[in-house]
C-alpha cells in the first residue's frame, strides 16, 4: 500500500498534470482566434553597412531622380506639381518611405507562407518545423552563416536517400545573439505555424568575421534548391523545373481534368512528377535559384541589391519599365511570381502550351494542406476549387495581390499581369519604398589593405584591356543588353523569357500610386512611358531579337567581394585553394565557400577557366542545371600581353569599387 506520502505525491503530479492539459486545451482554443507573426530585423548596429548613398533624392518619375533641391524648385510651379504627383506616377521618396522599405525588405512576405506551407508543404517533408526548431535552439544565439538542420525522418527524394538525423546545409543565416533566421517571416494563425520568406533571406547575409549584416550583399550558400526538393509538394513549382513533356509523367490515362473548353486530359502522375521535379531542385547549385517559369531548368545566381544605376535588372535586364529604372519590376517578380505557383496559371497557355486546368491540377493535386488539395476523382475543375477556398480573392494567386489593368495578360511594368499590394495600404506602396531603400545601399569596403600603386596599376589595366568599353559609369556598368552569343554564356537563361512577350500587352499599363487597395471601380489608370527605354534592347531580353537568342545585360562591377562566384550562373568558382577547389565542384559540391580573388582570377585567366570548364563538364548537376562556366571571354593573362603582377593588379583594383559621383 502506497504511503500517505506517495498519495501526496501522487496527487500532486496528477493534479499538476491536469492544470497543464487544462493550459494547453485553453491556449490550443485561444490559437483559434489569436494570431502573430514575426521576422527579424537587425538593428543598425548589428548593420555592417548603414551609411547610406543618395539620401537627397526626393522623388522617382518614371526611373527619372528628383533631388530636394530641384523637387522644392518644380513644387513652385502648377506644372512641376503635376509632374510630382502620384497620379503622373511619381513615387515621393521621403525618411519614412525609406523606413517602410527597409521594414518591408525584411519583414514582408506578401503572404507567401500560405503557399509555402499549405500548398508545397516546406514544413511537412523530411525537414519539418521542429527540425528548424530545434536547429535554432541548438545554435543558442552564436549565430551562423550556415544552420544546419536534421533530417526529420527516412526518405528518398529525387533518388537521394536521406537518413533520420541527416545534416541539411541550409544557408539560412542568424545574426549572433538572435534566436531568429534572417530573412524567415514565421507566422501563427488559427492554430497553424506559417513559414514564408522576405527579401532579406535571399538578399542579406551574416558576415561571420563580425557578426554583423551586411544588407544587399547576396546568401551566396543559401541553399533554396534542396530545401524545396525537400518540401512534401515540391512539384507545385514544377515550372522551373526542366519538363520537356508531362505526356512522359502520365501513368494512368483515368487519372484526368477538364480542361476550359471541356475537354479531358490526363494527368502526370504525382509521384513521378515529384521525382523528377526534386532531381532538378537537388542539382541546383547554393546561391542559385530559377526565377523563370519556363519548365527549362536554368537556375541563376542571386543577384545583389546594389541597385543604384545598375539597370535594366535581371541578369537578362528584362526589368527596364516603370518606377525605378525597372527595379521595382523585379521586386514585383519576385513576389508575385517566384514565391506563388499559380501566379502564372491564368496565363498557361501562352506560357506553356497547355490549358489552365491542367496547371492548377498539377500544383495542387499533392497539396500539403486538405482544403487546397484537388482530386482527379472530384467532379469540380482544380480552377474552382481554388477560387473557394483563395486566401486573397478576387486575386487570381494565392500571395497578396492585385490584378494589373492587363491581367490575365502580363505587360513590361508586370510580366505575370500581378502586382504585390496588401490590402488597406496602396497600389506598390511596399514594393517601390524597397526600390527606394536599396537604391540607398552600398556594399561596405573589402577587407583588404589596399595599396596606391597596386590600385593605380590596376585601373591602367582595366582600361588598356578595354574593360571600360562595357563597365562604365556610377556602377561600372554601361547599362546595355548584349547578344548572348556575344557574351558566350551559357544561353538557356537568355530565352527563358521568350513566352512571356506572347502574354504581354502594349503599352503596359499601370494604377495611380495613391490607389487604395483593393482597387475601386473608378481608379485612374496610368500609361507606363516607354520612350526612355531601347525597344531592340528589351526585345533582346525576351528573346524577340532576329535570332531569337535573346541577351545578358551588363552586370555593375559594384561590391564583387561579397558577390562570387561570378556570371549569371555562378559558375566561375574557386577556393582558397586553386589548385584543388576548382569550379562549382571544388567548391559549393564540397562546402567550400568561393574565393573572390581567386573566382575573379578564373573569370580573366584564360587557363584558369579551362579547369573550370572542365570540372563543369563532369558534373552531373551542373549539366542538368545548364550551367557551363563559359562566357565574357575577355582575358588579361599572359596570352593577352599582361603579367602576372598586372593581372594581380586588375584584381586588386576591381575589389576597390565604389559607387561613383555621376
Amino acid at each position: 500500500m502506497p504511503s500517505s506520502n506517495e498519495e501526496k505525491k501522487n496527487g500532486n503530479r496528477f493534479g499538476w498534470t491536469k492544470y497543464v492539459l487544462i493550459i494547453l486545451v485553453l491556449i490550443l482554443a485561444a490559437g483559434l482566434f489569436f494570431e502573430f507573426e514575426h521576422a527579424y530585423v537587425p538593428p543598425m548596429d548589428k548593420v555592417m553597412n548603414p551609411n547610406r548613398i543618395n539620401t537627397d533624392i526626393a522623388y522617382d518619375v518614371w526611373g527619372r531622380s528628383v533631388t530636394r533641391e530641384e523637387a522644392d524648385r518644380l513644387l513652385e510651379t502648377e506644372e512641376g506639381r503635376l509632374l510630382l504627383s502620384p497620379y503622373h506616377g511619381a513615387v515621393e521618396i521621403n525618411d519614412h518611405v525609406l523606413e517602410l522599405g527597409r521594414e518591408a525588405f525584411y519583414t514582408e512576405s506578401f503572404g507567401n507562407e500560405v503557399f509555402a506551407t499549405d500548398v508545397a508543404g516546406l514544413l511537412d517533408g523530411p525537414l519539418s518545423l521542429w527540425s528548424f526548431v530545434r536547429a535554432i535552439i541548438d545554435n543558442r544565439g552564436r549565430g551562423t552563416d550556415n544552420l544546419q538542420v536534421r533530417v526529420a525522418r527516412d526518405a528518398m527524394i529525387g533518388g537521394r536517400s536521406y537518413s533520420r538525423g541527416d545534416i541539411i546545409d541550409t544557408g539560412l543565416d542568424i545574426v549572433p545573439g538572435s534566436y531568429s533566421v534572417l530573412g524567415m517571416k514565421v507566422k501563427y494563425s488559427r492554430g497553424r505555424i506559417y513559414t514564408g520568406v522576405t527579401c532579406a533571406a535571399c538578399h542579406s547575409a551574416v558576415d561571420m568575421n563580425t557578426g554583423l549584416v551586411v544588407e544587399g550583399a547576396p546568401n551566396i550558400n543559401l541553399n533554396i534548391g534542396e530545401m524545396i526538393a525537400l518540401a512534401s509538394n515540391s512539384a507545385s513549382f514544377f515550372g522551373n523545373a526542366e519538363i520537356s513533356s508531362l505526356e512522359e509523367f502520365v501513368t494512368d490515362p483515368n487519372r484526368t481534368v477538364i480542361t476550359s473548353d471541356g475537354r479531358r486530359v490526363a494527368l502526370p502522375d504525382p509521384d513521378a512528377l515529384e521525382d523528377a521535379v526534386d532531381r532538378i531542385f537537388l542539382s541546383w547549385t547554393p546561391g542559385s535559384f530559377d526565377s523563370t517559369i519556363d519548365l527549362v531548368a536554368n537556375p541563376s545566381q542571386i543577384p545583389d541589391s546594389f541597385t543604384w544605376q545598375d539597370h535594366p535588372y535581371g541578369w537578362t535586364g528584362f526589368a527596364a519599365a516603370g518606377p525605378f529604372m525597372g527595379l521595382s519590376v523585379l521586386n514585383n517578380n519576385v513576389h508575385a511570381l517566384n514565391s506563388d505557383g499559380l501566379s502564372q496559371a491564368e496565363a498557361s497557355e501562352d506560357l506553356f502550351g497547355f490549358d489552365k486546368e491542367l496547371t492548377y491540377a498539377i500544383v495542387l493535386q499533392n497539396a500539403s494542406r486538405g482544403r487546397y488539395r484537388w482530386s482527379h476523382e472530384s467532379n469540380t475543375r482544380p480552377s474552382t476549387l481554388f477560387i473557394r477556398h483563395n486566401p486573397t480573392p478576387p486575386t487570381m494567386g494565392m500571395n497578396e495581390m492585385i490584378h494589373t489593368p492587363s491581367f490575365p495578360k502580363g505587360s513590361l511594368i508586370s510580366p505575370d499581369g500581378l502586382f504585390v499590394s496588401i490590402e488597406g495600404s496602396r497600389v506598390w506602396l511596399e514594393n517601390n519604398a524597397m526600390s527606394a531603400f536599396q537604391n540607398t545601399l552600398a556594399p561596405p569596403p573589402a577587407p583588404i589593405d589596399f595599396d596606391p600603386e597596386m590600385l593605380e596599376l590596376g585601373e591602367e589595366v582595366f582600361h588598356s584591356a578595354q574593360c571600360a568599353s562595357c563597365h562604365s559609369g556610377p556602377a561600372f556598368t554601361n547599362n546595355r543588353i548584349l547578344p548572348a552569343s556575344e557574351v558566350g554564356a551559357s544561353p538557356s537563361r537568355a530565352r527563358a523569357n521568350a513566352n512571356n512577350w506572347n502574354a504581354m500587352i502594349f503599352p503596359p499599363m499601370t494604377w495611380s500610386w495613391d490607389t487604395p487597395v483593393p482597387v475601386p471601380l473608378n481608379a485612374r489608370l496610368l500609361e507606363v512611358p516607354l520612350d526612355k527605354l531601347d525597344m531592340d534592347e528589351v526585345r533582346m531580353a525576351y528573346a524577340q531579337d532576329e535570332r531569337g537568342e535573346g541577351g545578358f545585360k551588363v552586370k555593375g562591377l559594384i561590391g564583387l567581394w561579397w558577390t562570387p562566384p561570378y556570371l549569371h550562373d555562378g559558375s566561375i568558382a574557386m577556393g582558397p585553394d586553386p589548385d584543388e577547389q576548382i569550379g562549382i565542384p571544388g567548391t559549393f559540391h564540397i562546402g567550400v565557400r568561393p574565393d573572390p580573388v581567386n573566382s575573379l582570377r578564373a573569370l580573366i585567366d584564360r587557363n584558369l577557366r579551362r579547369r573550370v570548364i572542365e570540372a563543369t563538364e563532369n558534373s552531373e548537376p551542373l549539366q542538368l542545371t545548364n550551367v557551363t562556366g563559359t562566357g565574357h571571354e575577355h582575358w588579361v593573362d599572359e596570352d593577352a600581353g599582361y603579367t602576372e603582377h598586372q593581372q594581380n593588379a586588375l584584381i586588386h583594383y576591381l575589389l576597390s569599387l565604389e559607387f561613383q559621383d555621376q
